[in-house]
């Protein structure tokens, strides 16, 4: 069992003001070394190329995360909600604490590259040789097994996995009014108050009374206003391709037994793919970027080039496109081929349903649990049935492919493209 802190700890938040820190247990996960590596892992990867503010770190979204959770517990248990198991309230707070320590630097192009996900590697923190399982172990023997069960949504109370994992979930509700906060746009505020006023637990789900309806719409059009306006902005996307393209590259290189000048543990087991966990705990984002750093200046030009351009933000230039033309496409990649520019890594094609976040669209992402009104009647209605506003935005598939590609370099060779070519790429 956990014990109270005898003090409580608060932590200063931009976004939350005050984080409150009650429990022994909470306390010294914060900091373990895991945990604690957070801070040097950024929530939105490359976006700090767009949004030069968009510096905020895993660690903060982590505890923000934590603060939502405690919030929506405390407000079960001062109502005193029949529906809602107390015993449940720490394995809440640790799983939502530690629901992104396997998050790796730019998760999701290494993720992408090299076929790994962050929750996997949570879990694998989680119950493995690790300072976080040790302190898990304190709790209960079986507490390490719960706390990964809840992260990857197989445990089998619903009730306590759609805090941490659903349509309207704690990690949600803080990465996007952080998220919003960190960038300086407006589209990701909502009233994160009134929700938690208006949640309930019932009958096994965490449910919305009827009457928050609008509360929840707002964060709902907050969400997808995100999805186009920061985490789908076109130039974070270029950077995110030049990423994977780098790390494409370099397991290439290196699988073709490629000499290079710099290549530092765990950098090999990452292309072999057998990251120990202690290995996972040595790649951090300042790690990574001085491996960018130093692989601008190998012997291969291709990798030389794309880490410089990442490094110096020289990012691909994109058109954006209503559909893709395939033989037109093949055209280009010949072309750019005589002209010495290789398109596995100078040319792309990239659309949102590729990524990692999504919009509100009931009945599509089976992982993740919908948002359920509870009226007068006690009865459920999924939210889309009642809100024509959720019916707008979740049926609204505005994607569009955007075309990637070196502008500078085919401009030496404009004359040399096909009329048609000059034309799709505005050269």
């Amino acid at each position: 069992m956990t014990t109270p802190l005898q003090e409580e700890k608060v932590f200063k938040d931009p976004v939350h003001k005050y984080i409150y820190v009650q429990d022994q247990t909470i306390w010294d996960l914060i900091n373990t070394k895991e945990f604690q590596r957070l801070r040097r892992i950024r929530q939105l990867g490359t976006c700090f190329l767009t949004f030069h503010g968009a510096e905020h770190s895993r660690f903060s979204h982590s505890l923000g995360v934590y603060e939502v959770t405690r919030k929506i517990i405390s407000q079960f248990e001062r109502n005193k909600y029949e529906d809602w198991p107390r015993e449940e309230r720490l394995l809440c707070l640790c799983a939502s604490l530690l629901h992104d320590v396997g998050h790796g630097p730019f998760s999701h192009s290494i993720e992408k590259t090299f076929g790994t996900h962050h929750e996997e590697w949570s879990c694998r923190i989680v119950l493995g040789d690790t300072e976080v399982n040790r302190i898990l172990r304190r709790v209960s023997p079986t507490f390490p097994q719960q706390v990964a069960g809840v992260i990857a949504k197989t445990y089998h109370q619903e009730i306590v996995v759609s805090l941490v994992s659903s349509q309207l979930d704690a990690d949600r509700m803080d990465y996007l009014l952080r998220d919003a906060y960190f960038t300086g746009v407006n589209y990701g505020t909502f009233d994160l108050e009134r929700i938690l006023r208006v949640m309930r637990p019932y009958q096994g789900h965490i449910v919305v009374k009827e009457s928050g309806m609008h509360a929840v719409e707002d964060y709902l059009m907050s969400r997808y206003q995100m999805y186009w306006q920061v985490y789908f902005h076109p130039v974070t996307r270029s950077a995110d391709v030049l990423l994977h393209n780098i790390f494409q590259r370099a397991k290439h290189l290196h699988e073709e037994g490629f000499a290079f000048r710099f290549l530092l543990h765990p950098l090999p087991n990452l292309f072999r793919q057998k990251m120990t966990v202690h290995d996972h705990f040595l790649m951090d984002e300042a790690f990574m970027q001085m491996v960018l750093m130093q692989w601008s200046f190998e012997e291969d030009l291709v990798l030389s080039d794309l880490c410089t351009r990442f490094l110096q933000r020289q990012l691909l230039k994109y058109v954006t496109l209503e559909k893709i033309d395939a033989w037109q496409i093949e055209r280009l990649r010949d072309q750019m081929r005589s002209f010495g520019i290789d398109p596995d890594y100078y040319l792309d094609i990239d659309f949102p349903s590729d990524l990692s976040y999504d919009v509100y669209r009931p009945g599509e992402q089976d992982e993740k649990l919908p948002i359920l009104l509870l009226d007068s009647q006690d009865t459920l209605t999924e939210i889309s049935r009642k809100s024509e506003i959720v019916r707008s935005i979740s049926g609204i598939h505005m994607g569009k492919y955007h075309l990637y590609y070196p502008r500078e370099l085919l401009l030496n060779h404009a004359d040399k493209l096909d009329k048609n070519l000059r034309k799709l790429l505005d050269l």
